[in-house]
This record gives C-alpha cells, structure tokens and sequence, in this order.
C-alpha cells in the first residue's frame, strides 16, 4: 500500500464498501462502514508469512477479511459480537454444493409464483419503530409475503434458507425508502417535500433477479478455510487452528456511528432484533456503539483504576469537555471509553500472536466540536506500550470533504 501524505490523498472510493458492491460474494449485503478487499489483498500481497500462516480480522463486520484470505487459499479465523454479522460472514465464506445451488434457482420461480397467488401465509411485520418511514404499506405486504413463502419452503436452517434470506435482505433494501450512501441516514422525498415511496417494480421479479445474483456468487467457493467466532474483541477466546501470523482488520471507529444503525432492517425481519431495548444493549456491548441506552449509560460509566493512561488522550478528552456544547462531557467519557475497551482488546490479542506476528488496523480519526481525536496516534501508544515494535501510521485516504479526516493504516510487528 503507497505511503502519502494528508495533503495529497484521494478519497479513494476502491478502498470503502463501493468497491465490494458487484464483488461476488463481497457484495451481497452492504454496510457503509466496511472496508474494501482492496485494502486486504494488497496488505496480502505484502505479507512474507509462511504459507499455512493464520489470518485473523477480530472485527468481522461483513466478513471481507476472512473471506478474502480464503479465497487466496489461507486459513482465516474471525470474531464477531453481532450475530446477524456472525450470521452473514459465515454465509459468506460457506462451502456451497453445485447441486443444491442448481436446485435453488429452480425452485426460486416457485417462490415468486407463491407471492403472484398470494399461497401463502405472510410473516409476522416486524416490530420496527416507525416501520411505515420506511416501507410503504404496498411494499410492507410484499416482504410480508416473500418471508412467508421462504419460511413455508424451507423452514430449516438449511443452506437453501440462508441463501433465500440473503436474496430477501437485498430486497427489502432496494425497496426501502432510507438512503445510506452517506454517514447520516435520510429518507427519500417526494418533489413536495414528503417523505414519500415512488418505487414500483415487478416485486416477484425483483426477487429473482437478486437470489440470481446471490446464487452466482455461491458459485465461486473459496478454496481456503475461514472459522466465524462469535466473541468480544475485547476477551479474544483461544485459538483451535494456533497461533496469529497476522492481523488485519477495521476496528470501529470512534465517530458514534453504531452498526445497529444501518443492520436495523435485517436484524428486525430476521429476528436478530425484537424492539429497541435490544438494539442498544447490542450496541452497548459492542466498542464505540451509543444506539439508544447506549448512551445513557455511558452517562454513569467511568474509567478502570487500572486503564490506559495517556497525556495526549487525556489532553484531548479535556478539550472535549471543556467546550461551550452541553454534551461536551458525554462525549469526552464517549471518547474514553472507546480507547479503554481497545486497550482491553489490543491486550487481549498479545495472548493470540505467533512471535514476529504482523498486524494492521484500518481506522479513521474523529472530530468533535472542532477537537481532533488522533485515533491513530493513540493506537500507535497502546501498542508501543505493550512492546510491539516497528510501529507505523500510514495515512491511506481522505474520508469525506473535511480535510482533517483520515483513514489510516496502524501497522506493527509483535515481539
């Protein structure tokens, strides 16, 4: 990966989730925070390992890591605290028969006659707070009766059923009224101002257009292992396939921008998610997440005794609070809390390296009320302090228009 300077970086649209959109298997769900197989392959490319060295990305997100390193035949080890993710990114990196995909694409024209006759039971709406911003009672009905008609088919939790929820998840966002190609949410409108649905496809061929392209990525089986572990980052449990050769993965950044925001679709019609208590003790549980009683609680949360220590974190958390906004303070103990749990996770991973483990962390920096929060200098403390060595903070894109905003990689060598 090209060193650069913050002056003259690109926004590098390659090396974010767009570049994974028409990738096969990479492209089925979307999730804007993702990072790109770019970026994997070419640290990849980089890594000298031997040739059974174990990847392991301890942030999955939607799998790119695993999924990559297995496609060029290396063995990948993942963990995850969300289960839809855990759900998703072993779909993802899952051996599928050529039989039983030839079956599913027959039975698909099944299906999409099922939701033409209305054959079969609709599922249960679920209970998503203002469920009707987001789908218009037209659409509503729709999904209602697709999940019915996979559900009638293929109760089981067979690979057949895992490949129809991913065509139906592809689905229900095309016909969602909520935009994501942006960090804040938005609703489509309509020319007078009202959040209207203007979307009006042959739904039933929609479907199969989206399990087609779902099947043809099942197609192309990676021939290397990936294992999909749902765990906390922070307590990394032991590892069955050895030692970590190398890491390389996307930790959340501390930007308050929580994956429940944009998995809410999914996880709601899929069951991962009943109300919105359960979004925010997910997000609660998760680093850098403040959905909901996440943020409530971390009104009443304080730091260990024995955390990590800083001058220049502390420096900028005092900034934080001292500003003129009222939640100055809320979001210092915010930016505290992100570095205390990474410091747990960065300690916790020592106990998983091989000696001379490589490892790679791609992260962008944060502002709040004009206070830059250098997350990459503050990585490079932490591991600095627990003896890695070869410590490096290469800057890789401009994330947005705000010039001070920087996606880096934060590389070292363990000891």
């Amino acid at each position: 990966m090209p060193a650069a300077t913050p002056k003259s970086l690109p926004q590098r649209a390659d090396y974010t989730h767009q570049h994974n959109a028409s990738s096969g298997r990479y492209g089925w769900l979307r999730l804007t925070p993702a990072y790109s197989l770019k970026i994997v392959s070419e640290i990849l490319d980089d890594f000298d390992g031997r040739a059974g060295a174990l990847v392991l990305d301890p942030f999955c997100g939607t799998g790119t890591t695993a999924l990559c390193a297995s496609y060029r035949g290396r063995t990948a080890v993942t963990t995850e605290i969300n289960p839809f993710l855990v759900w998703l990114s072993r779909a993802k990196t899952d051996y599928y028969a050529p039989r039983m995909i030839a079956d599913l694409r027959a039975a698909g024209p099944e299906l999409a006659d099922d939701l033409c006759r209305r054959s079969r039971p609709r599922a249960p709406l679920p209970r998503m707070h203002n469920i009707e911003r987001w789908w218009s009672p037209a659409a509503l009905d729709f999904l209602r009766a697709l999940k019915g008609a996979i559900d009638a088919r293929f109760a089981s939790e067979s690979q057949s059923r895992v490949l129809l929820l991913l065509a139906f998840c592809r689905v229900l966002i095309k016909l969602s009224n909520a935009a994501f190609n942006h960090q804040s949410m938005s609703f489509k409108s309509t020319a007078d101002g009202q959040e209207g649905f203007d979307f009006q496809p042959d739904w039933p061929v929609l479907f199969r257009r989206e399990l087609e392209f779902v099947l043809d990525g099942a197609l192309r089986n990676p021939p290397g292992e990936a294992q999909v572990l749902q765990a906390d980052a922070r307590k990394l449990p032991p590892l069955e396939a050895g030692a970590v050769d190398c890491v390389i993965t996307s930790p959340p950044y501390a930007n308050r921008m929580s994956y429940i925001r944009e998995l809410r679709p999914y996880m709601y019609w899929l069951g991962y998610l009943e109300n919105g208590r359960d979004a925010g003790d997910l997000d609660w549980a998760a680093i850098g997440g403040t959905w909901g009683v996440a943020t409530s609680r971390l009104a009443e949360w304080s730091p260990v005794p024995d955390g990590f220590r800083s001058p220049l974190l502390q420096e900028t958390t005092a900034r934080i609070a001292a500003g003129a906004h009222k939640n100055g303070a809320l979001l210092a103990a915010y930016v505290r809390k992100y570095f205390e749990d990474m410091w747990q996770h960065f300690q916790s991973l020592t106990g998983r390296l091989g000696g001379g483990a490589k490892i790679h962390y791609i992260v962008g920096n944060s502002s709040f009320y004009q206070v830059l929060v250098p997350v990459e200098k503050v990585y490079a403390e932490m591991l600095a302090q627990l003896g890695f060595a070869g410590i490096q903070c290469r800057p890789i894109r401009k994330r947005n228009s705000k010039k001070e905003l920087i996606e880096f990689e934060v590389r070292a060598r363990w000891r």
